[in-house]
């Protein structure tokens, strides 16, 4: 029998016991549907995390903070370097409430070899951002905006603007103050306010250079190094920084350096560097954790699904003994009737699957769709489950190969069959 009449004949057979290979196809589809959508959910995320960090083009920056005082159960010894006086750092990553850097571990950073441009991170806190006669909204200036590159949706970045008061303005900001679009800001003055430490609020112009999307580490709006400064020692009032930062930024050249050195020579002196790829990896981590849990399940059910293939094959050997033992008494080799027991498994497989794949695919499209527009709405440009030709096709021919192997038990036991014995089988 060739290869051709074989297929045919595997074909038929699935056939045969519809309501058997139904339910056997049913069990392979809710395996295939849940290991697709949970290889598209970590597809799709990784996929937002390297584009977020791609844009943010901050790939020579290390943010530098305070290691963390805890360090095992109990209290923790006093630590002068330590101190609460430069407010915590909130809002940067590895810095804690009681975790600060001073001017000493500033200029110990700047000594070493594999970093330049080490600058302290100073906060300012704003009051409100105003346009002309427009309402007041409360404002947050990004503490790291000056070393990285924004998701612009207008405008130019602060490093390309050559303006020296310039502002990359939040794109959820911009209607409110009263411009038409993104680009329509784009030049605008706008007025930032602040309290500095006599109780006088201050108002400072800032020109609108830029405006920017939304994303996993934005965190406001964005101003220069040296505008940020400015704020800050405006903010100070003439009584001069506090010597307590709660981080600061440090750049290398990604080309030479040795990221990971780097880090060490950092930790040696008591801190903790991350890169901006670093705080987007927490992120990471956890998706990564619960699609392995999920994908966990969805192996499960595969297994299940295998069990149920190895039966419907099983009960097909019996009730085709009297054929085994005919196809054998004409002459068809053992390896032929192995290996037609073996196709009408990977057919049932492949069915399942394919099934299986194109429900996930477009169940998720609807899910992903909707969830962007509603509740996820905030990051633009996720693509919550994204399906990858090469990861569909993966699970397809695992599913299929899953089911041939399950198969080989029942191909084995109907090609031993002794022709004799099948025939008088009642």
């Amino acid at each position: 029998m060739r290869t051709s009449d074989l297929l045919r004949s595997a074909l038929r057979n699935v056939r045969r016991s519809r309501l058997r290979t139904t339910l056997t196809v049913l069990a392979l589809v809710v395996g295939a549907s849940t290991l697709s959508l949970t290889t598209a959910l970590g597809a799709g995320v990784s996929d937002y995390v390297t584009r977020q960090v791609d844009a943010l083009g901050a790939d020579d920056v290390l943010v530098v903070t305070a290691g963390s005082a805890q360090t095992g159960d109990g209290p923790v010894t006093y630590n002068p370097t330590r101190s609460t006086a430069a407010g915590g750092g909130a809002g940067l990553p590895g810095a804690g409430a009681a975790a600060s850097l001073t001017d000493e571990s500033v200029a110990a950073l700047q000594r070493l070899s594999g970093l330049r441009d080490v600058r302290p991170v100073r906060s300012v806190a704003l009051d409100y951002v105003q346009a002309g006669s427009s309402p007041r909204f409360e404002l947050s200036l990004s503490p790291t905006g000056a070393v990285a590159q924004a998701d612009l949706a207008a405008g130019r970045q602060l490093d390309a603007a050559g303006v020296a008061d310039g502002i990359v303005l939040p794109q959820d900001h911009v209607a409110p103050l009263g411009f038409a679009g993104d680009a329509q800001a784009v030049g605008s003055e706008v007025t930032l306010a602040f309290t500095d430490l006599t109780g006088t609020q201050r108002q400072v112009p800032a020109t609108v250079v830029g405006v920017s999307r939304s994303g996993l580490l934005s965190s406001g709006a964005a101003v220069g190094a040296d505008f940020l400064d400015s704020l800050a020692s405006q903010q100070d009032a003439g009584v001069g920084s506090p010597g307590r930062y709660p981080a600061a930024t440090a750049r290398f050249d990604p080309a030479t350096a040795d990221v990971a050195a780097l880090k060490e020579e950092v930790g040696a002196l008591g801190l903790q560097a991350q890169t901006i790829e670093d705080q987007l990896g927490v992120v990471t981590t956890v998706i990564a954790g619960i699609t392995g849990i999920l994908n966990a399940f969805a192996v499960v059910s595969l297994v299940a699904a295998a069990f149920g293939i190895v039966n419907t094959l099983l009960m097909s050997v019996q009730e085709r003994t009297r054929e085994i033992g005919l196809m054998k008494a004409l002459g068809m080799a053992p390896r032929r009737i192995f290996a037609l027991f073996s196709l009408e498994a990977g057919l049932i497989g492949l069915l399942g699957s394919v099934i299986g794949v194109a429900l996930a695919a477009a169940a998720g499209t609807v899910i992903s769709a909707a969830l962007v527009a509603g509740p996820l709405s905030g990051l633009p440009g996720l693509t919550l489950l994204l399906f990858r030709p090469q990861a569909v096709v993966l699970v397809v021919v695992l599913i299929v190969v899953i089911a041939f192997l399950a198969g080989t038990l029942p191909a084995r036991r109907a090609a031993r069959q002794d022709p004799i014995t099948a025939l008088r089988y009642e």
